[in-house]
């Protein structure tokens, strides 16, 4: 009888959900192995991959055999499955139901609000040559305004994190979108003290894997920086 296979993850380290399952699996020491799938490069559009997730979106994980298509549903599932902390996704019926309301209320609110602000300032310019357009680039920022508004007084409070007094899931997945902006330079929480605390907890809470996983948007700030 075969073994059981190591988890494998596809992951482009530019994708926010990348980052927060790569970022998971190394806080957790889960074993498993890394396929690099380039978007830039349209990798997640081969026939191979389209096999894998019809979908052609990262990340995916294939646990024995078992594949999983959505950030959300694979991190929820290695933090049931896998020997983790708790705090993660924890098991009270409350606690997890505040990490539950988060992650439902992220994809459309947090995800598309940070990205939006990246993919205009950053991703259009350099696909089409053509500079950013100020009036859909303000929209977009008026737009992320209002979630970290929210982020503050209906999720942070005065906790230390969003859902409680650990880093749970939800500030796991929020902090990767919300690093996505740096990439041109721009930090989004500078004008909210009480957000950049909570990111300084957050990035304390993961430690060396958090900067691993951000590498690419440091690398891409620097090269926008050298630009100006």
């Amino acid at each position: 009888m075969a073994g059981k296979r190591a988890l494998k993850v596809y992951l482009d380290l530019l994708s926010q959900p990348c980052r927060a399952v790569y970022i998971f699996l190394k806080c957790n020491k889960i074993p498993h192995t890394v396929e690099l799938v380039a978007l830039r490069k349209g990798e997640h559009r081969t026939p191979q991959f389209t096999k894998l997730n019809p979908m052609q979106k990262v990340p995916v994980m294939d646990d024995n055999d078992f594949v999983l298509t959505e950030s959300d549903a694979i991190l929820k599932y290695l933090a049931t499955n896998y020997n983790v902390p708790e705090y993660w996704y924890p098991r009270q019926p409350e606690r997890r139901a505040r990490v539950d309301e988060y992650t439902a209320w992220h994809h459309t609110n947090t995800r598309p609000h940070a990205a939006k602000v990246f993919i205009f300032e950053v991703l259009m310019p350099q696909m089409t040559g053509q500079p950013t357009d100020p009036a859909k680039l303000k929209k977009a920022l008026a737009e992320l305004e209002e979630t970290l508004e929210k982020l503050e007084t209906m999720f942070l409070k005065r906790q230390p994190f969003l859902c409680g007094d650990d880093v749970t899931l939800a500030d796991l997945l929020a902090i990767c979108e919300l690093m996505q902006p740096l990439a041109s330079g721009r930090d989004v929480l500078r004008d909210r003290p009480k957000l950049v605390s909570w990111r300084s907890r957050v990035q304390s809470a993961l430690r060396d894997p958090f900067d691993d996983a951000h590498a690419i948007v440091y690398r891409l700030r620097d090269k926008f920086a050298a630009k100006l």
